[in-house]
């Protein structure tokens, strides 16, 4: 059976500086292949200590038990803070908290459904602009993905000129940014300048700037009883339940970045491995089909709990290919994991990509198995060894979001396209700012019958 592409990992030794240019090119194959058995790793630089976990319990002490003893390491946003400044992505502690009061009620429960119609649109847009013949998969699904979040959250589709171009910057800035630079490293003080290009803080303020106007118009819509109920609205209506204080309009672009970010380059990356997978084994991809006439019948959120096929294939993507690929905390006081002493201010790693194919915990770990989902083995892993947006009290609060995205394009696209692999271009997972394909991902597109 031919297995899922997945990044040659490193030799299990190799020197420090080898070590650290594999990791800024790539933090997949920069890894030895120990960790897809390892329950722990230690990681030792002349400027901090680094424990991977990869047992379930210690994952779950971290995420679930004591989040607040393991907060967000300030070295994941070093290479990121140009674009995302204090954004609930970054922050920890009381901002965070705050920041988490106000953005949660937007994804909570029943609100949750009225973006439906939004990913609806963006969905039949997106088959609209399609052609049959061979594409780059990963720039439709970002183009796609942009388009679901612009029309949730501002009402406005891509096409709209700010979008547009908030879009183009954004490529420009993920072609330019590595996920790491020397900061994340050797911690810096503020005072230091970071070695960002000029590309990249070039398109930060660009990308800023679009996003401010937005904002302050979206502020005046609100302020004169005209502005759409989208995610925008209810974000920037939505009063700190603690101080009564909404947020200020450079508190909303900064959270508006990492809605564009989180939500727009994981969806891209998640939707278009989904793809290439069902390319793959195309057996799924009919079921896939079969399912989505569905979509044609009715337009109404319900229709969800109708494409359990195409949910369970998407569920498999983000565990073969989780968009973050390594998440880091940062220890607040002594701790001592697997009888193993680590001082104050290690960084403790939990990797998504290692832990949902670590072969003491799945069966067939490398496998593409949608199946697995309704297997008792398999519930046990969603609840014990799944974690692609995170968990605890610092879960991605769009994750209720993502799964309904992800099926809705996924689906929408194979009822109207059966999508073929191209033989002489395999692709192979490379983490920038996400896990993406080195040289991209291209498909066949035929239309269906």
């Amino acid at each position: 059976m031919t297995l899922p592409p997945k990044p040659k990992s490193r030799p299990d030794r190799v020197g420090l500086l080898t070590y650290l240019k594999l990791f800024r090119k790539d933090i997949l194959s920069a890894q030895p292949e120990r960790l897809y058995r390892a329950r722990m790793a230690e990681f030792k630089t002349p400027f901090f200590r680094s424990y991977l976990i990869n047992e379930p319990e210690l994952i779950k002490t971290v995420l679930k038990d004591r989040p607040e003893d393991f907060p967000k390491s300030d070295r994941v946003g070093e290479g990121l803070r140009p674009l995302l400044g204090k954004s609930v992505f970054l922050t920890n502690g009381d901002t965070w908290k705050r920041q988490r009061r106000i953005i949660d009620p937007a994804f909570e429960g029943g609100r949750i459904k009225d973006v439906f119609p939004a990913i609806k649109q963006a969905a039949d847009a997106m088959v609209a602009r399609l052609e049959p013949g061979e594409v780059e998969i990963e720039e439709i699904c970002s183009y796609a993905a942009a388009d679901v979040i612009f029309r949730t959250l501002f009402s406005i589709p891509i096409e709209h000129e700010d979008a547009h171009e908030v879009f183009r910057e954004f490529q420009n800035y993920q072609r330019e940014q590595p996920l790491l630079n020397v900061g994340a490293f050797i911690k810096l003080p503020s005072w230091i300048p970071r070695n960002h290009s000029k590309v990249t803080r070039e398109s930060a303020r660009k990308i800023r700037a679009l996003i401010t106007k937005m904002t302050q118009a979206r502020r005046q819509d609100i302020k004169a009883g005209t502005a759409p109920d989208d995610l925008a609205t209810r974000i920037m209506t939505t009063p700190d339940p603690k101080t009564g204080r909404v947020f200020e309009t450079d508190e909303m672009v900064d959270q508006v970045a990492i809605f564009f970010l989180a939500g727009h380059e994981t969806s891209a990356s998640a939707l278009a491995w989904a793809l290439y997978l069902c390319a793959l084994y195309p057996e799924w991809q009919d079921k896939i089909a079969v399912e989505a006439t569905v979509l044609e019948e009715e337009n109404e959120f319900r229709v969800v709990s109708k494409l359990p096929i195409s949910r369970d294939v998407f569920r498999e993507t983000l565990r073969l290919y989780p968009p973050v690929p390594m998440m880091v905390r940062e220890t607040t006081c002594p701790e001592e994991f697997r009888d193993r002493p680590i001082k104050k201010g290690a960084q403790i790693v939990m990797s998504p990509w290692h832990l949902h194919r670590n072969s003491r915990i799945w069966e067939d770990p490398d496998a593409f198995d949608p199946k697995r989902w309704s297997t008792e083995t398999g519930r046990a892993c969603a609840r014990d060894a799944y974690i692609p947006f995170s968990a605890g009290s610092r879960v991605c609060p769009g994750a209720g979001f993502a799964m309904i995205e992800g099926p809705v394009l996924l689906s929408t696209l194979l009822r109207h396209f059966e999508v073929r692999c191209v033989s002489d271009k395999a692709p192979v997972p490379v983490a920038h700012i996400t896990v993406r394909s080195r040289n991209g991902i291209y498909l066949e597109l035929r239309p269906r019958d």
